[in-house]
């Protein structure tokens, strides 16, 4: 059964369930950041999933790509599998802009991070759900 870590629990926000992937919204307002996670139990690495639920997972992380490309216009988009804390597989997908605050280094662990504001939160959780299901039906 899957259960999502409890880092990811406590640093991200819910946004959606694809076939696949629970989609994330880390609760830093500095970055618009989603977290692709696979529901399959005990999976630590992307080749841990099987060819059918990889080619299912690469679908949702372009689907990632194109919804944050849409709504955010980013310099350049990066998407990292790391895992060194959570061990737990989660695909990191991050607009960049030359403009962020730690462009053009990595962002992690150059700062720490800005949780959104109730209202913000709100309307970027919004945004993204529509933003999925427009790009889902495309």
């Amino acid at each position: 059964m899957f259960k999502l870590d409890p880092r990811l629990q406590q640093d991200c926000v819910l946004v959606d369930d694809l076939e696949l992937c629970r989609v994330l919204l880390a609760n830093d307002s500095q970055f618009p950041w989603l977290i692709l996670v696979p529901r399959i139990p005990d999976a630590i690495e992307l080749t841990d999933l099987t060819d059918q639920q990889m080619r299912i997972y690469c679908d949702e992380s372009r689907l990632t790509c194109d919804v944050l490309s849409s709504l955010f216009q980013p310099t350049k988009l990066n998407v990292a599998a790391i895992g060194n804390i959570v061990r737990q597989l989660h695909v990191h997908h991050v607009a960049r802009f030359e403009k962020d605050v730690a462009w053009p280094a990595p962002i992690w662990g150059k700062q720490p991070a800005i949780p959104y504001e109730s209202d913000e939160l709100t309307q970027r959780l919004t945004a993204l759900k529509h933003a999925f299901s427009a790009q889902e039906r495309s």
